[in-house]
C-alpha cells in the first residue's frame, strides 16, 4: 500500500514543514553575483523550476516490495533531458538534508536512468523498491536540463522524488517525547523539540498552534527512528499562541505552549 503526504514539499520535508530541490547556474565567475543580480537569477530560477516538476515528491510505501512509479513533467517550450541518481540522505536536528551513496542495504530498481522529455509533455519512471530492513528511505533526485542559457549562463534544475519504506507496526504515543515546546515573543515563533523514542518511522501530519485569537500550522514531516527534531512554526496570526496541537497519524499531542523568555538556558527559543 502507498500513500502521498500530499502537502508537503521536498526541502520543506526535512526541515520539518521538506530533501532539497533548487536550481543551479553554472559558468559565473567568483565574485560576479552582485545583489541586483542576484535577485533576477532568484527569479528565473523560480520561472526554471515552475516549468518543471516531479509528483508525487514525497510518497510512504507500506509491504516488503514495492512497485511504484512517479512522473517528470516538462511544461516548457523546449525538449529536455533528465538524469536520475537514487541517493540515501541523512536529517540532521535542525531538518538539513545531507546526500550520500544509496546504502546496499536499499535494493533498487528503475525502468529508467535518463530519459528526454519533449516540450509540453511527460514521462514516466516505474521503480521496485525493496530493503533488508524497515524502515528505510531514500530519494531519487532528478537533474532536468537543456534549458536556455541565461545572459550565459547554463540552468539545471534538480527536483526530488522521496520515498519512505515504512515498517508493518505503527508508531505508538508513547514512542514519541516532546521535550520542548515554547513561543518566542520576540521573533514571534513557537519552537519545538520531538524526539522518536522508537525503530519505527513516524509522521506528523500537522503541528498547528494555537491562540484565543487564531492559529498557524506547518505541513507534515517525519519522524526518523531513534531521531530529535526540532522545528519552527512561524506565528503570523493574532495574538499569543498558548496552545500546541501535534496530529501524529493515529493519534494527537495536545499540550500548553511555554515561554521563551522563562525557558533556563534559552536564547530567544534556540
Amino acid at each position: 500500500m502507498s500513500r502521498d503526504p500530499g502537502t508537503d514539499s521536498y526541502a520543506a520535508e526535512a526541515r520539518g514543514i521538506t530533501p532539497r530541490a533548487f536550481t543551479r547556474f553554472r559558468g559565473m565567475g567568483r565574485g560576479w553575483l552582485a545583489l541586483p543580480i542576484a535577485a533576477l537569477l532568484l527569479g528565473v530560477a523560480s520561472e526554471r523550476a515552475s516549468a518543471q516538476t516531479v509528483r508525487p515528491v514525497i510518497v510512504e510505501h507500506h509491504g516488503k516490495k514495492t512497485r511504484a512509479k512517479f512522473e517528470l513533467v516538462n511544461d516548457g517550450l523546449v525538449p529536455l533531458n533528465v538524469v536520475i541518481e537514487p541517493k540515501s540522505f541523512d536529517v540532521s536536528i535542525d531538518g538539513d538534508v545531507d546526500y550520500r551513496p544509496l546504502d546496499p542495504s536499499v535494493h533498487l530498481r528503475l525502468s529508467a536512468m535518463s530519459l528526454r522529455i519533449p516540450a509540453r509533455q511527460s514521462r514516466y519512471v516505474f521503480y521496485e523498491a525493496s530493503a533488508d530492513s524497515y524502515p528505510a528511505w531514500f530519494v531519487i533526485p532528478c537533474t532536468f536540463s537543456g534549458m536556455q542559457r541565461h545572459q550565459g549562463l547554463n540552468v539545471t534544475v534538480e527536483l526530488p522524488h522521496t520515498v519512505y519504506l515504512v515498517q508493518d507496526d505503527p508508531l505508538r504515543r508513547e514512542d514519541v517525547k516532546v521535550h520542548s515546546a515554547v513561543y518566542a515573543a520576540s521573533s514571534a515563533r513557537i519552537y519545538i523539540e520531538i524526539e522518536n523514542v522508537s525503530r519505527c518511522l513516524g509522521r506528523v501530519t500537522s503541528a498547528e498552534a494555537r491562540g484565543k485569537d487564531g492559529k498557524t500550522a506547518v505541513a507534515s514531516f517525519p519522524l526518523l527512528p531513534h531521531r530529535i527534531r526540532r522545528v519552527m512554526i512561524p506565528w503570523d496570526a493574532a495574538g499569543v499562541p498558548t496552545t500546541l496541537r501535534l496530529a501524529v497519524q493515529d493519534f494527537t499531542i495536545e499540550m500548553p505552549l511555554g515561554n521563551a523568555s522563562q525557558v533556563a538556558g534559552s536564547a530567544d527559543g534556540k
